[in-house]
């Protein structure tokens, strides 16, 4: 029975054991997730204080002070679990000590008995008496030996009570410390907690900025959506162009391919020796290998060039660099609406501000320069990477032409004035042949 319970016991503190290790491991990522946190919000604030004495509130200005809020709550919940992590240490610490104590008492009681009935037969004519009254002289041995062990076993027991006492008082300092890291998370939860109420004042501040430049906002938003069609359809000719020369390099390659099989047969045909013709209808034809003429997937990836540059930037997804330095989402992809506005436009790559205009606008990742298209006082380039494009648009001059090869960093043109007249604007896009996708899960935070 004792055995069972020993087992039973040793099974509890073994899962006891495993929930702390993986407790541990929890903290060391709930750590590492903080500090990708405070990173994110520390890179935001330097490119937000650049915009924050502005007199007009601007979409950019918004969209930072939401993100910021996302990472604050972000941050808070991690605090929420730290001090999650905290309590379960302290619960489990509580229960090891508890156990300790009562191995305590028990280890205690255990050597009162031996100490008691250690005096009551403290005589050494008893000591003796037991030796000399064995029956022979290795029976005497055995109880010399049996003599020394109980001897040994008490100094053992008395080591064994000071040790649990020295493991009980440091699992007592370990708590004094764990709650004095509890007070520190609450501590810093409560000054996290203000900085978000300071950061949602702000937001309304900015919201009823907007809502007041209504009119204003409305025409740049007019303005934007008129330019973005235009774009968009150079941009959607400009690929199906691409598409359309791939193709027919395609078709003549097949043709070619076809005409040189032919002309093969034809060879052949001619030197064969002269025969009567046979009426077996059993006599193999010749074999004529023709090409594919489109294999499966897209004409823009027909060599092995293109489709490793685009499996390179597939692969890529989350790490290309941003076009421009200092840059942030000023208009989101997809729909957006303004709050406290009736303004509702859906952009087709996403808006990035500058705090100034005439910065340097890079590739994102190594292509070929497919068109460079000039609309009023402004420039887009569009680059390909295999079936991939990226625009760059709003550009108030450009470093490259049509055809260049260019590498990821180059600097390909210059970053435009905003809507606005408060700093720069780049409109970038990303597309999937003629399908553009939401840009900002590729870049690199």
């Amino acid at each position: 029975m004792q055995k069972k319970y020993l087992l039973i016991f040793v099974f509890l503190f073994g899962i006891l054991d495993l929930a702390t290790a993986q407790a541990t491991n929890d903290k060391s990522e709930l750590e590492r997730e903080r500090r990708e946190i405070q990173d994110e919000l520390k890179e935001i604030q330097s490119v937000y204080n650049k915009v924050k004495g502005q007199k007009k509130q601007s979409l950019g200005q918004l969209n930072m002070l939401n993100r910021k809020i996302t990472l604050q709550e972000k941050y808070i919940t991690s605090i929420n679990k730290e001090l999650r992590y905290i309590d379960d240490d302290m619960y489990r610490s509580n229960i090891e000590i508890s156990r300790l104590q009562k191995q305590l008492d028990t280890l205690k009681s255990q050597y009162a008995r031996t100490v008691v009935y250690a005096y009551k037969n403290r005589s050494s004519f008893d000591y003796v008496n037991f030796i000399f009254s064995a029956n022979n002289f290795n029976d005497a041995i055995r109880r010399v030996s049996y003599l020394k062990s109980y001897r040994a076993y008490r100094e053992k027991q008395v080591n064994t009570i000071y040790e649990t006492k020295d493991l009980i008082a440091k699992r007592q300092q370990e708590q004094l410390g764990r709650k004095q890291e509890k007070s520190m998370a609450l501590q810093s939860q409560n000054k996290e907690r203000v900085v978000l109420t300071d950061q949602r004042k702000e937001k309304d501040a900015v919201v009823n900025g907007l809502k007041s430049q209504e009119k204003d906002l409305q025409k740049q938003i007019s303005s934007k959506k008129k330019r973005d069609a235009d774009l968009k359809n150079a941009i959607y000719a400009i690929i199906r162009r691409e598409v359309e020369n791939a193709k027919k390099e395609e078709m003549a390659r097949v043709a070619a391919a076809k005409k040189a099989a032919d002309d093969e047969k034809a060879r052949n045909t001619a030197s064969a020796p002269s025969t009567k013709p046979s009426t077996n209808n059993n006599t193999p034809a010749a074999t004529v290998t023709v090409p594919a003429k489109k294999p499966s997937g897209s004409y823009l990836e027909l060599n092995a060039k293109d489709v490793a540059l685009g499996n390179e930037f597939g692969g890529n997804k989350g790490k290309l660099p941003w076009p421009v330095d200092n840059g942030y989402i000023d208009i989101p992809f997809g729909i957006y609406i303004i709050p406290g506005t009736k303004i509702r436009n859906d952009n087709p790559g996403i808006t990035i501000a500058t705090p100034t205009a005439g910065g340097s606008v890079k590739a994102i990742f190594d292509g070929v320069v497919s068109a460079i298209h000039n609309y009023g006082d402004a420039a887009a380039i569009i680059i390909r990477h295999g079936k991939y494009f990226t625009s760059y648009s709003n550009l108030s001059s450009v470093n490259v032409s049509k055809g260049a090869t260019v590498t990821r960093g180059q600097v390909i043109g210059k970053v435009g004035e905003g809507e606005d007249g408060t700093g720069g604007q780049l409109d970038f896009m990303i597309l999937i042949e003629a399908n553009n996708v939401n840009p900002a899960p590729w870049l690199r935070r």
